[in-house]
């Protein structure tokens, strides 16, 4: 069977003076061949697990010159927001080391093998070679681009955001419209965070903060606040911006976009305040 690798990551470098990283891993909609034929069903059945079009959604963030990376690998067959110990022994031939965790018990691990509307997604197990391959064509590269951007950032201004993009399914009314991950305050210094919520809810939006998201494994292994680099995930409710088939921008698009803009530069500016000698911040 051809075996064309996959995609590796989009990187676009900076090239704006906030401190600002964009991440977007799980947009990715290049599915190779050899990856649908070993799908038990259709592409159908694994474009649920993207969040689609957020790789779009991010354009006026970058419009400022803010360097991103962004997967063009889909999730299906890698999710570079799992640990490597995220492994489900139903869909890996690699046994984990120890708990795998509840997310990889429920079919949502490094490698996805189970979804609640079409149960099963793969004819047979992932083998520990592919799963290197995968990781080595696409994860491993989307994570050194991210330390890379960031050390680059904190280099340069001595202090360094990770903005991490996702999307969720549409909840009901009354609930909370845009989840603010920060692994419970130990992914990014609680200021910033709180600033994240304030700056959300004057955009008009509904924030919470880790409930039910708290952030995955991009925020959990790139944040480090004790070094000043931050890292904060942001779960958009897919109503917000998308149509009815959920697969198409929606009347509420732009302002979204707006909304994700104003968060990348006003976090971005506080923070690079907050960085700058005391001898120059007073001046």
């Amino acid at each position: 069977m051809d075996r064309t690798p996959l995609p590796p990551p989009i990187i676009l470098s900076a090239r704006s003076p906030l401190p600002v990283l964009l991440s977007v891993p799980h947009s990715g909609r290049d599915y190779p061949g050899w990856l649908l034929a070993q799908a038990r069903g259709t592409v159908r059945t694994l474009e649920p697990l993207e969040d689609p079009l957020v790789d779009r959604l991010v354009w006026r963030a970058q419009s400022l010159g803010i360097g991103s990376v962004i997967a063009q690998a889909p999730r299906a067959a890698i999710d570079c927001n799992r640990s490597p110990q995220e492994l489900d022994p139903g869909t890996v031939s690699v046994p984990p080391d120890g708990d795998p965790g509840p997310r990889a018990r429920g079919g949502l691990g490094l490698v996805p093998g189970r979804t609640p509307r079409d149960g099963e997604l793969w004819r047979r197990k992932v083998s520990r070679q592919e799963l290197e391959r995968r990781m080595d064509e696409a994860y491993r590269p989307y994570h050194d681009a991210v330390a890379t951007a960031l050390g680059a950032l904190r280099n340069e201004h001595g202090a360094a955001l990770l903005l991490d993009c996702h999307s969720m399914p549409s909840r009901a009314e009354g609930l909370p419209s845009v989840v603010l991950g920060d692994r419970h305050r130990k992914s990014c210094a609680r200021w910033l965070a709180d600033l994240a919520h304030l700056t959300v809810e004057q955009a008009g939006y509904q924030p919470a903060f880790n409930d039910p998201y708290a952030g995955g494994w991009i925020v959990e292994s790139h944040g480090r606040p004790e070094r000043n680099v931050h890292a904060l995930q942001i779960e958009l409710d897919r109503a917000l911006y998308l149509d009815r088939t959920a697969r198409r921008p929606g009347a509420g698009f732009d302002r979204a976009a707006k909304m994700l803009e104003t968060l990348a530069r006003t976090l971005g500016e506080a923070l690079g305040r907050s960085s700058l000698p005391a001898s120059i911040a007073a001046e």
